[in-house]
């Protein structure tokens, strides 16, 4: 077992959290965190790009003129590609862009980004996220005293004063433990835990 410090949002010493070896020591992955990234950006994807084909779009189907004499290219159809407002050849059309990848190894990618974030010493670790006002101001001067003035906030339960404190700084993301992922993680350099939210996450990973 290994032993982290946590401090107050003061940036004073508040103790330690001890986290297990099996956690800690997770090695760093490159290729299966850029894979849980991937599956999880091709998921963000709508796939409702569309474009119409010759049989699609809209116009007659009669030959505009007729197939000889008149000294012009041979032509069977305005809609065809070659035509403007004809139809489109090989264009994109709707589908599916999500990848389906194990959940071992998506619990494994999150641990080894978390575990070499720690080695990086990448990540604060903070008592409790309790703020007694939601004044933006108070509560970007508290994260320049952790020195996390662009992180990612990780609680356990979004409280409304951290809610309105936060959601105007372009720089801060707060999320739940529970919603935690890859992606989000890497986004940004510094991640600032909850004591108890680092706890049920690594729980999470470990089970």
């Amino acid at each position: 077992m290994a032993k982290l410090q946590v401090l107050h949002l003061d940036s004073k010493a508040a103790g330690e959290l001890e986290l297990s070896d099996q956690f800690l020591g997770t090695e760093y992955h490159p290729y299966i965190v850029k894979d849980a990234v991937v599956q999880y950006r091709a998921g963000l994807r709508q796939g409702t790009h569309s474009t119409k084909t010759r049989k699609e779009v809209n116009g007659t189907t009669r030959k505009p003129w007729k197939q000889k004499g008149t000294g012009r290219a041979r032509v069977g159809t305005t809609k065809s590609p070659l035509w403007r407002h004809g139809g489109i050849v090989f264009g994109p059309h709707p589908r599916d862009y999500s990848i389906q990848i194990n959940k071992k190894v998506k619990r494994k990618a999150l641990r080894s980004a978390l575990a070499e974030k720690i080695r990086l010493q990448q990540i604060v670790i903070v008592e409790s996220m309790d703020l007694e006002t939601h004044k933006t101001k108070s509560f970007s001067e508290k994260l320049k005293q952790l020195g996390c003035a662009s992180a990612l906030i990780v609680v356990d339960n979004i409280s409304p004063n951290l809610e309105l404190a936060s959601r105007n700084m372009p720089d801060v993301h707060v999320i739940s433990q529970r919603s935690l992922g890859i992606y989000e993680v890497l986004r940004f350099e510094k991640v600032v835990f909850e004591k108890s939210a680092l706890a049920a996450v690594e729980q999470r990973l470990l089970s």
